[in-house]
């Protein structure tokens, strides 16, 4: 029996050394955001990003010796389906993440971040108080905040178009309500007389009482605060009723559905968005990547992601660690070549480097315009 024993130890230690080392866990980085529903043409284009950029470093071998792992969590940009989305993301056992994508999610989102000690570093959420006041040091953002963009579109409403009365509509949303308000605080001081402020229904179908108050209203120009869909179906309202008056709104009108939605009623319509950097060798990498993988060009938000991917993992890698204390310090300092250009964050976890421009629809298309603004 004793022989039996022995014999039985011995070949459990020759297959245990024998076996293969077990390779370490994955870093995994959650991605959310809205990536089915009317606001997928925005969160799809982030998710894309990150999964490119983490097959770039899986294909050099990984990250610490750990390959990198992508896990998407769905919210439609929804803030009643944000929180669900976060847990199952903390459930997941992530080690960071990207995203939310909308303002209202990442608020509803961040305070489960927050304790669970996972940094989020979102491409698109701009509502100001999110980096404010301290309440969310594990929140950082590659985007300009709301009153940054407002800060921008006053000034040019001000210097530029010497506008003298102003119609502030907003979907009533964190996003949208707070780059109209903002707006509206700085134009005012700027001398400018408010002839309209008011808040529409999203999922409405038909905007013409809200024309009709445009037209006796008579502004130089409609401030818009909210996202693409509302912006389309409101100026497709207003062309159709002959009301010529331009818009004006944040980085959600600048995308490509709005274009394709509104076709020529889109002409005139300016919009603020991060200034263009396509002759950066890092911008260049970016698009001909996702070109190469979807068969397409990026869409909103991408190189915005695709930034926030790229700080995360560097410091990360800076770090050699997922220890988010480790990471949050590095991220605050650390200079990372983007798409968007050499780009940190400040104190608060707002990007700092990165330009805003203003930018029109000229024959279909967004062109830049000769006036911007560098994030601090």
């Amino acid at each position: 029996m004793k022989k039996g024993m022995t014999w039985l130890a011995a070949m459990a230690v020759c297959v245990t050394l024998a076996a293969p080392a077990q390779a370490a866990d994955p870093i995994k980085i959650g991605v959310q955001g809205a990536q089915s529903g009317d606001l997928a043409s925005y969160g799809v284009p982030s998710l894309n990003a990150v999964k490119i950029v983490v097959d770039q470093v899986n294909a050099k071998g990984g990250l610490l010796g750990r390959t990198i792992e992508v896990v998407p969590q769905d919210d439609q940009c929804k803030p009643e389906m944000a929180t669900n989305a976060a847990t199952k993301l903390i459930s997941e056992k992530v080690n960071a993440v990207v995203g939310p994508i909308c303002s209202g999610p990442t608020k509803a989102s961040l305070p489960l971040f927050q304790e669970a000690a996972l940094i989020a570093v979102s491409p698109t959420a701009t509502t100001p108080g999110l980096t404010e006041e301290g309440k969310n040091p594990l929140f950082f953002r590659t985007v300009a905040n709301d009153n940054a963009q407002a800060t921008l579109t006053s000034d040019f409403m001000l210097k530029k178009l010497k506008v003298k009365k102003v119609a502030y509509l907003h979907d009533n949303g964190d996003y949208g309500k707070g780059f109209a308000d903002k707006n509206r605080e700085i134009m005012e001081k700027g001398g400018t007389e408010t002839v309209l402020f008011e808040a529409v229904t999203p999922d409405a179908v038909d905007f013409s009482a809200v024309v009709r108050k445009l037209r006796r209203a008579k502004p130089d120009i409609i401030v818009f605060g909210g996202y693409q869909p509302v912006a389309s179906k409101l100026l497709q309202q207003m062309r159709r009723d002959n009301l010529k008056t331009p818009l004006i709104g944040p980085d959600g009108v600048k995308d490509e559905t709005f274009l394709k939605m509104t076709g020529k009623d889109s002409e005139g319509t300016y919009a603020s968005y991060p200034k263009d950097t396509s002759t950066l060798p890092e911008y260049k990498v970016a698009r001909e990547a996702h070109i190469k993988a979807f068969g397409s060009e990026p869409g909103f938000g991408y190189y915005n992601a695709y930034a926030a991917a790229q700080c995360l993992l560097a410091a990360i890698e800076k770090a050699g660690s997922t220890d988010t204390a480790k990471v949050k310090d590095i991220l605050r300092d650390n200079k990372v070549d983007t798409p968007l250009g050499k780009i940190s964050f400040n104190a608060k976890g707002d990007a700092a480097g990165m330009g805003l421009s203003i930018y029109q629809v000229k024959d279909g298309k967004f062109v830049e315009l000769d006036h911007s603004i560098v994030l601090e």
